[in-house]
């Protein structure tokens, strides 16, 4: 019997004109297969096979939207196996970042301090920022933005106590002194970034270790001493995973944070396949099969948003290729002022690849703040491999009033990408550049230096992929209105 005819023979049992388009007929064709139905009851094979679909779909979903929790927390867990596990340890690259962790696009031209806060062990936890501190930002443990530090924070850049109050916090609060800010969340990152003086850390590193002071407000008259941990050249990992585990990593947080962490719509999505808060996660072998199967679609569904990215809006210059990092520019990832509700594909971009949210990455900040450019393809529109040899062009009169910086990063672990040079990238501060008699220069990407270009030479691994990032610190006016834009990166003949 055809569709039509079973339509009308169903239609033959009601008394009334039942509109068709609220029929379903006994076989319908999906690309799950054939799913059978007597008289609208779905048949218990039919209810198998869309169950396990939809604990899929749901798998998938989780992954895609739990991201920021498991990045964050990843954060978390690799500061502890370096041993900062106080509030007053602190994890600084003193001698800048190299290859040598797992750390999502870190940049090798600036010193990173970066600071676990545990407020619901700790309470309220007082962050003293020293003056001359570059952009520095405090982020949830859903990676949501709470307070901006530093050069784009209240202090300016003059220096400053913070407050950072834990999560329904309803106790006495200094009336002067600090600037406040509550979290959503007990665990909350602290990244803070000092400037190359002279070309050199040396001069943000001890700025920091002189000026930078951590503790509970409750212990502000016996402060605990400060401990620094090197992070330069050490290996650790940061990085989410992206098999089953995923899912053992969410669930920590959802335990350990408030229930407020996250909505009632979100916070259904992770208890649709069993994590909630109060309750063990504990799936079956059935649902332990499709969440791994699930992780792995939603693995490769946030490598495509990253590598080949639909969205139009997030090319910054109309014809190349270089793409926005903070697709829609809003750090709630607000999607045409919100009325488009959560940019949920930009969101999943952005922290499968990054860190940091902040308002200072996405706001026109003229000679603040910072802004980034991507490239993940060359000019012809294809990925960017190791083997062969590339040349980037970079214009005259970059519009920085700081500096810019240019590092590669490997597809895989998205972090800077190992090869011979353990920072894998130049800067216009302390790399000994070679420029054009016009000011402009030319950089080179491959796995051999050409002759007579070290300098400008950054060496890539023939065995893998790559892509680069491209930093302006301080970005004036003619970056905002494109008046200057940078080359693509081309395939050298």
């Amino acid at each position: 019997m055809n569709d039509q005819k079973e339509i009308e023979e169903i239609k033959s049992h009601y008394n009334t004109d039942i509109p068709e388009k609220i029929l379903t007929p006994s076989k319908v064709e999906t690309r799950l297969g054939t799913l059978e139905f007597y008289d609208g009851l779905p048949s218990e094979e039919t209810t198998k096979l869309v169950y396990d679909n939809l604990d899929f779909m749901r798998g998938t979903e989780v992954f895609l939207n739990g991201i920021p929790a498991t990045s964050l927390e990843a954060m978390q867990v690799g500061m502890k196996d370096i041993g900062a596990v106080e509030c007053n340890h602190v994890c600084m690259f003193g001698a800048l970042l190299d290859s040598n962790p797992l750390f999502l696009t870190g940049n090798t031209d600036t010193v990173y301090t970066s600071i676990i806060l545990d407020l619901e062990k700790d309470g309220p936890t007082v962050v003293e920022v020293p003056a001359g501190s570059g952009p520095g930002t405090v982020n949830d443990a859903f990676f949501r933005f709470v307070i901006d530090m530093g050069g784009p924070g209240p202090d300016q850049g003059k220096g400053g106590k913070y407050l950072i109050l834990p999560p329904g916090y309803e106790g006495d609060v200094p009336e002067e002194g600090y600037f406040v800010a509550t979290s959503t969340s007990y665990i909350n990152w602290v990244i803070l970034r000092g400037f190359l003086v002279d070309g050199k850390p040396d001069a943000a590193a001890q700025m920091y270790r002189e000026g930078l002071k951590i503790y509970p407000l409750k212990d502000s008259e016996n402060q605990p001493e400060m401990k620094f941990i090197d992070g330069s050249g050490k290996v650790f990992n940061s990085i989410h995973s992206n098999n089953y585990e995923f899912y053992e990593e969410l669930n920590t947080v959802i335990q350990r944070e408030p229930l407020s962490l996250i909505d009632p719509e979100l916070r259904g999505l992770f208890a649709s396949i069993g994590i909630q808060k109060g309750k063990e996660f504990a799936p079956d072998e059935r649902m332990k099969t499709i969440l791994t199967e699930a992780v792995a679609v939603g693995n490769a569904t946030a490598r495509a948003t990253v590598y080949r990215t639909r969205e139009d809006e997030a090319i910054i210059y109309k014809g190349k290729h270089w793409e926005s990092a903070f697709v829609g520019g809003n750090h709630e990832w607000l999607k045409d002022d919100g009325s488009g509700g959560r940019y949920l594909d930009a969101r999943t971009r952005f922290f499968y690849f990054a860190t940091v949210n902040t308002p200072a990455m996405v706001l026109k900040l003229v000679e603040k703040g910072s802004q980034y450019a991507v490239a993940l393809l060359d000019g012809e529109g294809d990925y960017l491999l190791g083997a062969k040899e590339y040349t980037l062009h970079i214009p005259a009169d970059v519009p920085v009033k700081d500096f810019w910086s240019i590092v590669i990063y490997d597809p895989q672990t998205r972090s800077e990408l190992q090869t011979g040079q353990p920072f894998p990238g130049v800067n216009s501060k302390s790399s000994p550049l070679e420029y054009n008699e016009d000011g402009s220069i030319d950089l080179y990407f491959g796995p051999t230096s050409p002759e007579g270009k070290e300098n400008n030479w950054i060496e890539t691994n023939k065995d893998k992929g790559w892509f680069v990032m491209f930093r302006a610190y301080g970005p004036k006016e003619s970056w905002f209105d494109q008046s200057w834009q940078l080359e693509d990166v081309k395939l050298q003949a």
